[in-house]
């Protein structure tokens, strides 16, 4: 299953991406806005300390179970509607905050699906519709210790390595 830190890194590097090279309005992705997207990756794991509080209050819920409604598309649907509804008042760089919000939750649960992680049946992508879920889960069949790990190392060196000859981050240090 990916780690937390794959969630958000992944998260921040795509909409970073994005932000140089494809946005034509750089200024609607500020830095507080890839530090949004990043909390947004990790965001369907909210699940996580909630359900501890429900098991300590003796309130469990079987649709907050890891991988439950908030690994679902339909979660990340409720950051696009108050994102339309901002865009439409004229309120961009707002709007674009709840959009990368949803990027990320979409994000997070197609890692999860591919990679494996989340529900162990999979991913339900037409809740609430149906509650059918699918999987790929890629590594589960590898059986190689400390793999996501070795992933969240991989994936930061190429960010930093793309910082650094992109925005010249050792110009900071």
């Amino acid at each position: 299953m990916p780690l937390a830190v794959t969630h958000v890194l992944a998260t921040i590097i795509l909409v970073d991406l994005y932000r140089d090279y494809f946005a034509k309005k750089k200024g609607y992705f500020t830095l507080h806005t890839i530090l949004i997207a990043g909390i947004g990756g990790l965001l369907p794991d909210i699940d996580v300390p909630i359900n501890w509080v429900l098991d300590v209050i003796g309130q469990p819920l079987q649709i907050m179970q890891h991988g439950g409604i908030t690994h679902t598309p339909f979660f990340s649907f409720l950051f696009i509607i108050p994102g339309l509804l901002l865009w439409k008042k004229g309120k961009r760089k707002e709007a674009v905050y709840f959009y990368v919000i949803a990027f990320g939750i979409l994000l997070h649960i197609s890692l999860d699906f591919v990679l494996g992680g989340g529900m162990y049946e999979g991913v339900m992508w037409f809740f609430p519709f149906s509650f059918t879920a699918s999987k790929i889960h890629l590594m589960s069949n590898l059986n190689i210790s400390n793999m996501f790990a070795g992933i969240d190392a991989i994936i930061l060196l190429l960010w930093l390595w793309h910082e650094e000859v992109k925005h010249k981050i050792l110009d900071f240090i």
